[in-house]
């Protein structure tokens, strides 16, 4: 039970693997979400036009919107990464590629 679990929860092999189940379907809910937070962050960009820094609440402490500006960059990243380690540890994987599992080199 390696990668090959892991490429088999992938919303593209699932739709290659069912022909039944068009792709677009497996992929609609990300692109939902996806349009979803986009259309929050248009809405938050209307109603707080000035940027982060030059805000009334961001003059008073400068170091909770650095704070802020930072979590905003390096959170989806480390999530990501969480993720992938989450996976591979419930998948007994240790990173290698398909044909090194075969003994091919």
């Amino acid at each position: 039970m390696g990668q090959s679990a892991i490429l088999s929860e992938s919303p593209s092999v699932v739709a290659l693997a069912n022909p039944a189940s068009p792709i677009w379907r497996s992929l609609l809910g990300p692109w939902l979400l996806a349009l979803g937070l986009s259309a929050l962050l248009v809405l938050a960009g209307w109603r707080w036009p000035t940027p982060l820094l030059q805000q009334a609440w961001a003059q008073v402490d400068p170091g909770r919107p650095a704070l802020l500006a930072l979590l905003l960059v390096l959170l989806p990243p480390a999530l990501m990464a969480a993720l992938l380690i989450a996976r591979m540890v419930r998948h007994r994987d240790r990173g290698e590629s398909i044909d090194c599992a075969h003994g091919e080199r």
